[in-house]
């Protein structure tokens, strides 16, 4: 089939392995087709910096799945460590409040202002974690202590997430409308919770299919299990890239 470049390069490709032998396989399943890789924690903790310098090294985009959250000056300095990686895109937590996400972009502009970057120094996307999608209004409101809907929750963190600085959001593909027509077009949203028609719903609460996130206006989708554990991964992508430009 071909492929239009646009399209492969807002789908995320969930790396999702436990060790990088493994996601090294996946990966190479897929060459030729131009879609970003998300390296979560379970990787990077497995396989460390080296694996993400690979990707970049192979010319892949690369989102940096960490969900940093702690102290200010801790994040200033976990940003500066993976800008320098060279990712593309990397996370925090909106819960850690304004002052952190405030220091991770300071982190960032201390690493560019220091030369090095792996991918030339290329500004990174910073955005903000707004609630998990695998999070109901239940687990929030009774185990997390927020009151209010999931939804008001989401909108609050992108507003703040907006006011910090930052690109913008992870957030469910049901609430990129809202979020857009708060904090602007140009507000960037990835939204995980992608499941392609007939997949299983798994452990997310949350979901659309790829091609109804984008008609919401989402700027990319994160995939992983329907991908990655796929027969036939690159099938599997294939096909989701082209039910989304039917």
């Amino acid at each position: 089939m071909t492929v239009q470049t646009n399209v492969a390069e807002r789908i995320m490709v969930a790396l999702d392995f436990a060790e990088a032998g493994e996601a090294r396989k996946l990966v190479e399943s897929l060459k030729g087709i131009p879609c970003y890789m998300k390296v979560g924690m379970q990787l990077f903790y497995s396989a460390g910096p080296q694996f993400v310098l690979d990707l970049k090294e192979q010319g892949y985009k690369v989102f940096l799945d960490l969900k940093m959250h702690d102290i200010p000056n801790t994040v200033k300095g976990g940003s500066e460590s993976v800008t320098r990686l060279g990712v593309d895109m990397f996370n925090i937590h909106a819960a850690g409040g304004k002052g952190m996400m405030e220091a991770a972009l300071e982190g960032v502009d201390k690493a560019l202002a220091g030369g090095g970057i792996a991918n030339g120094g290329v500004k990174p996307i910073v955005i903000g974690v707004t609630q998990l999608t695998s999070t109901s209004r239940t687990v929030m409101n009774d185990e997390i202590g927020l009151a209010g809907t999931v939804e008001d929750a989401v909108i609050r963190y992108a507003k703040l997430a907006l006011a910090s600085g930052l690109n913008g959001v992870v957030a469910s593909p049901l609430e990129v409308t809202q979020i857009k027509a708060a904090c602007g077009s140009g507000f960037v949203t990835v939204t995980p919770g992608i499941r392609p028609a007939g997949s299983a719903i798994g452990d997310q609460s949350r979901v659309m299919t790829p091609a109804e996130a984008f008609a919401q206006g989402t700027d990319y989708v994160v995939i992983g299990r329907p991908i990655t554990a796929a027969d036939n991964p690159r099938t599997a992508l294939e096909q989701i890239i082209e039910s989304i430009q039917q």
